[in-house]
């Protein structure tokens, strides 16, 4: 899932004040760079960004969310909200986009001209529900994963925006009531 924040100050003072202030010099060495990247789970400490990412108002015993107001966020050390989204846009979102959803195995080739292999055993996952994705995120199996940099930092400042959330193939049959796994070649 790809969303952009909803909240914090990535939304009240701008990508570039939040990859500025959160961010970090190119770990390649290219110049005149800062990127905004790595990891980032549910109640760890990043170690680059030093942002922590908290589920506010969701209870993760119960699996239950606590506050309709609550939120993923981003939180930094002096407990500003760096950034967030709001659990009614992931809701809309998640529901939209993943109540029937199909996975299909991939992989890519990236030396020379990039090429793509497509698996046969799909997943087909059906009655999803957004609890079950925050308990997922709670523990560890859905983690922020951003690919944002802000390039030409000292003339003319251009922001690549990819805030991404990610889950391992193996856990997905926890984010469905009902999940199948079909080979297309049978």
């Amino acid at each position: 899932m790809t969303p952009e924040p909803t909240n914090g100050l990535y939304k009240s003072k701008g990508t570039e004040y939040f990859i500025k202030t959160y961010g970090y010099p190119d770990k390649l060495g290219r110049p005149d760079r800062m990127n905004f990247g790595g990891v980032h789970k549910a109640g760890e400490l990043h170690p680059t960004t030093k942002l922590e990412m908290k589920l506010i108002g969701f209870d993760q015993e119960s699996g239950k969310i606590r506050n309709s107001n609550g939120s993923i966020s981003l939180i930094d050390q002096q407990g500003n909200e760096a950034a967030s989204w709001s659990f009614s846009s992931m809701l809309l979102h998640w529901n939209r986009k993943h109540d029937k959803a199909c996975y299909v195995p991939s992989l890519s080739n990236t030396k020379g001209d990039r090429k793509y292999k497509y698996g046969n055993n799909v997943i087909l996952g059906t009655g999803t529900d957004f609890q079950l994705f925050l308990g997922q995120m709670a523990s560890g199996n859905i983690y922020y994963d951003p690919g944002i940099k802000l390039e030409n930092l000292s003339t003319k400042p251009k922001i690549k925006k990819r805030s991404q959330f990610r889950i391992k193939s193996r856990f997905l049959p926890n984010l469905y009531k009902k999940n199948e796994v079909i080979d297309l070649l049978d």
